[in-house]
């Protein structure tokens, strides 16, 4: 399909879309976020201003992306995710995702490791590439994350990119899993604490497969949670939700 690499055509400026498409996505954007939510925003110095990053963010909403785009975009930095595939064959949609430089992913095929590729180029050419590495929003009764996938590790480690840790909580006040209209009054608070990037030297140069994988996987995910505990106020479960083990209870 011809449109796997289009956004890489789209490269006129270092880690961001061109001027026009960023300006118009932004105005409607912020517009509509800053009419509908407030902002309790903490953390900002840790988001590097310049060079390739990777935000790893636990995932509560449908919302969530345009709540952390936000925030991203107003650190100085233009928010590059991986999307779905099937976003970029909608009309117009499609066009303008394309042209804002975000990266697809196509599940279920042979081309899915393309994905990681296409992101780790990015990160190249200074990119700031937002990860959700749950790979979907949680099931967790409660909201806290459930265990993260290895590909934001394996990301980090092949590129040297700073993985900075991201807790966001109130997208699920807007819009619950499963919710089909947006709660929109009253406006909802989105609550963000970015910490220090995640320290992964002791891994740097050790084979990126099996527990080395795992365990700094592990180590990203420690410094989501205790974020969003410190977010909440609350103390996080010992052990991540399994939502295969809920299924088959």
């Amino acid at each position: 399909m011809a449109h796997r690499h289009d956004w890489r055509s789209q490269l006129s400026r270092p880690g961001r879309p061109p001027i026009f498409w960023e300006a118009l996505v932004t105005v409607i954007v912020k517009s509509v976020l800053l009419l509908f939510t407030k902002r309790d925003w903490r953390g900002r110095a840790n988001v590097p201003r310049t060079g390739g990053v990777i935000i790893a963010a636990n995932h509560l909403s449908w919302t969530d992306p345009l709540l952390l785009a936000h925030f991203t975009y107003n650190n100085g930095r233009w928010p590059v995710y991986l999307a779905k595939s099937g976003v970029f064959d909608i009309p117009v949609i499609g066009k303008i995702v394309r042209a804002c430089r975000q990266i697809p992913v196509f599940r279920g095929s042979t081309d899915a490791a393309r994905s990681l590729k296409h992101a780790e180029e990015a990160l190249r050419e200074g990119s700031c590439v937002i990860f959700y590495p749950e790979g979907t929003i949680t099931r967790d009764p409660d909201y806290w994350p459930m265990a993260f996938k290895t590909g934001v590790a394996r990301l980090a480690l092949a590129t040297g990119a700073p993985v900075i840790p991201v807790a966001h909580w109130g997208a699920q006040e807007l819009l619950p899993y499963g919710g089909k209209k947006p709660r929109l009054f009253p406006r909802k608070t989105f609550r963000v604490l970015a910490g220090p990037p995640v320290d992964l030297s002791k891994y740097q140069g050790l084979p990126m497969r099996g527990q080395v994988l795992k365990d700094a996987t592990a180590d990203i995910m420690a410094e989501v949670v205790g974020l969003l505990a410190e977010l909440r106020g609350e103390k996080a479960p010992d052990t991540p939700f399994d939502e295969s083990e809920s299924r088959a209870g």
